[in-house]
């Protein structure tokens, strides 16, 4: 059985979104951080560019951690 595709612009903004979440939350437990607060927020008015990922709040050392995995990246 087939996921039916968003329909709507909005729709698809979701999906998109939702997407996103998914592939960052893969790569940040791959890299041993999780935030568990990501959630997406769905636009506030119809015509609205995008939805957003929302990574809520994180404690310093899940924010070192972050900057950590993304300055070793940085450098390669």
């Amino acid at each position: 059985m087939t996921t039916p595709r968003p329909s709507t612009p909005t729709q698809r903004k979701v999906k998109e979104a939702m997407d996103a979440r998914d592939a960052l939350a893969t790569a940040l437990t791959k890299a041993g951080i999780q935030i568990p607060a990501m959630d997406i927020r769905t636009p506030w008015a119809e015509g609205s560019r995008y939805a957003f990922v929302h990574l809520g709040q994180c404690s310093a050392p899940v924010a070192h951690a972050l900057a950590e995995v993304i300055t070793r990246g940085a450098s390669r």
